[in-house]
């Protein structure tokens, strides 16, 4: 008798203190688990803004390769109005040079 009370009272207690060991884990699973899904709400808020910043800079890069296109084009623009005023230059140079010429004619035939 006293054998069958000693082996339920060990295999209560041993009952209890599984019981609540297994509450115990099951807290820490459940905090772990909460743990887990906030990391995860995290990391999907920081691939959003990830995606957002990178949506961003792919169309400044845009802007950038169509600015450096009009940029190269307005340079090509300015050596050739620079050639043109260079040509200018040396016609009204050498039609001042023809004028003289004929002013210097003119007074000598006067």
């Amino acid at each position: 008798m006293f054998f069958e009370w000693s082996l339920l009272t060990i295999l209560s207690m041993a009952a209890f203190y599984f019981f609540v060991k297994m509450f115990y884990f099951k807290s820490i699973t459940n905090k772990e688990k909460r743990s887990n899904d906030l990391m995860k709400l995290t990391l999907q808020e920081a691939e959003i803004l990830i995606r957002k910043y990178q949506i961003q800079l792919q169309r400044a890069l845009g802007n950038v390769d169509i600015l450096s296109d009009e940029l190269t084009k307005l340079r090509n623009e300015l050596k050739v109005l620079k050639q043109r005023n260079t040509k200018h230059r040396q016609e009204t140079d050498r039609l001042n040079n023809k004028i003289k010429a004929l002013e210097s004619r003119i007074d000598a035939l006067l």
